[in-house]
């Protein structure tokens, strides 16, 4: 018997050819169209048994976090049927979800801090006596639960107390109060440590040996492995197949959910001819994080800047930007020297700087697509304080239309898209500058398979059309597999530079490490 099972779901929006389209069909009830429906996903089937996990793995913007949300009642379904328990259910809010015993649990915490663990629990449907909180008896129920799932603290106890994997048990005891059948967890992982990581695992293969389904989504191909008994794949929002866990491949998964082998991810063009010298950096210092930084980049190169975590990589980047104040050396941009007091200085002189933490410095969650990728050009593109609203969205819809951003229109909430998704939206604001320099701070951090072979196809076109790209990035196999060149960062300084064959993972740790100062082809500081 299926715990849960979905047949040929899917999911679309109203797209409309402009904002006047859709007043019209809001006000005029003549039975007109004036909108197409966009699928974010469509003909999607997958089942679970009880005391299965399966795995649902996917590139960014697949559909994963769009089917999960319709399980959870966030989203309601254009199209197809969910059964529990053999028994179709229609799902159109929460509260029906959590009727059909489908609990979701989130990357983020869903919990009320300032409550205790009972409380939140029974959130919603407290036990009372006599008109009154009964909260003995709620601690009670809650410590049968806790004790289910040998939890090591009371029910008395303050959520806000918690560790985090701590507080993902109370979601999970919460669940189990509910009497879920359906555990869905959407990357549970992504803010706990290697022990706390354990346990959780610990704690999925107890629920699922007691009858519980379990779907799991993941970027992280390990956890797939060990907890999934079957792994569903989506790709561009449809279904594309299932593997057994004894069927389970990194190269057969890669090539399902990104439509070609995995030899095929890094697709640097080493025939790209490199002309004149764009940037040239000469001992810059901060007199903190940096202490020697010199390197070059040419047009059309891609030049890679590694070294271990805290190596000053970011900050030298930084300060070329001028986020960073320089206390002494110099920088100079096609062969004239350059003073950068600040971002808008770097910006006006054509260098562009994908930050390392996307959703703290690079977006505005609140704010659309759409403003999001013409932030930087908003002043370029005014006239006597006037913009050019015609521009701007020729200028987005083209972003979103050359890296492939999966966004029903521009103007939906950028905050709301997947990580990849919100990636290649920073990368498109930085792209419609036309830069000399693109600086790119560990472009693809917290993005799948798929995403990552998007911006890397995005960094060719954008060398073969002679920009001059810096990509610092803590992925080895990216480094070597997407650079020209190598310079290595060790302690604040510049301690050499790696070239053709001599680009290698062995020689970059070597430079990084300190543990070698003589290899074949490196030149070393």
């Amino acid at each position: 018997m299926h715990a849960i099972e979905v047949q040929c779901l899917g999911k679309a929006y109203k797209r409309y050819s402009n904002r006047l389209g859709k007043l019209r069909e809001w006000l005029f009830f003549n039975g007109k169209r004036y909108h197409t429906l966009e699928w974010v996903f469509r003909d999607v089937s997958f089942s679970v048994k009880k005391g299965e996990s399966v795995g649902i793995v996917g590139q960014n913007g697949a559909g994963k976090s769009t089917l999960m949300k319709i399980l959870a009642g966030a989203y309601t379904a254009t199209a197809g049927e969910i059964a529990i328990d053999g028994q179709p259910y229609t799902i159109n809010g929460p509260k029906d979800a959590l009727n059909a015993g489908i609990t979701l649990i989130y990357q983020e915490i869903n919990l009320a801090p300032n409550l205790t663990v009972a409380e939140n629990i029974f959130l919603g449907s407290e036990i009372t006596r006599n008109g009154m909180v009964n909260r003995q008896k709620m601690e009670e129920e809650t410590e049968l639960v806790l004790a289910r799932l040998a939890a090591r603290f009371k029910a008395s106890a303050k959520v806000s107390s918690l560790s985090i994997a701590e507080q993902q048990q109370v979601e999970i005891a919460r669940a189990l109060h509910r009497n879920s059948r359906v555990l869905v967890m959407d990357e549970p992982t992504a803010a706990l440590s290697s022990r706390e990581t354990d346990m959780l695992f610990a704690l999925i293969k107890k629920l699922r040996s007691e009858g519980l389904a379990i779907i799991y989504i993941s970027h992280r191909m390990a956890e797939i492995y060990e907890l999934s008994d079957r792994v569903s794949v989506l790709r561009d929002g449809q279904y594309i197949g299932s593997l057994m866990r004894s069927e389970l491949s990194a190269s057969e998964l890669v090539r399902m959910m990104v439509g070609r082998p995995l030899n095929d991810l890094f697709n640097k063009d080493r025939a790209i001819p490199k002309g004149d010298m764009v940037l040239e950096c000469h001992d810059l210092t901060d007199d903190d994080k940096v202490l020697s930084g010199s390197l070059n980049v040419r047009a059309g190169e891609i030049v890679g800047l590694s070294g271990l975590v805290g190596a000053g990589r970011s900050e030298l980047a930084q300060l070329i930007f001028g986020a960073r104040k320089i206390v002494s050396g110099n920088i100079k941009l096609k062969g004239k020297p350059l003073e950068i007091n600040n971002p808008r200085d770097a910006i006006d002189c054509g260098i562009g700087f994908l930050t390392e933490n996307r959703k703290e410095q690079g977006l505005f969650l609140e704010m659309t697509v759409h403003d999001n990728i013409v932030m930087a050009t908003i002043e370029r593109d005014s006239k006597f304080g006037v913009l050019n609203e015609q521009k701007n969205r020729a200028l987005s819809d083209t972003a979103i239309r050359t890296l492939n951003i999966r966004v029903p229109h521009s103007q939906v909430a950028v905050g709301g898209l997947s990580g990849g998704n919100q990636q290649k939206c920073l990368i498109s604001r930085w792209v419609a500058i036309h830069p000399k320099l693109l600086i790119l701070d560990e472009p693809t951090r917290g993005v799948d398979v798929g995403a990552k072979s998007e911006i890397y196809r995005m960094m060719t076109d954008m060398a073969r059309k002679g920009v001059a790209i810096l990509m610092i990035s803590s992925e080895l196999p990216e480094i070597v597999g997407m650079s020209d060149r190598v310079f290595v960062m060790r302690a604040g300084s510049i301690v050499g530079e790696l070239d053709g064959e001599a680009i290698t993972q062995e020689n970059i740790m070597e430079l990084a490490t300190g543990a070698t100062h003589h290899m074949a082809g490196a030149e070393v500081a």
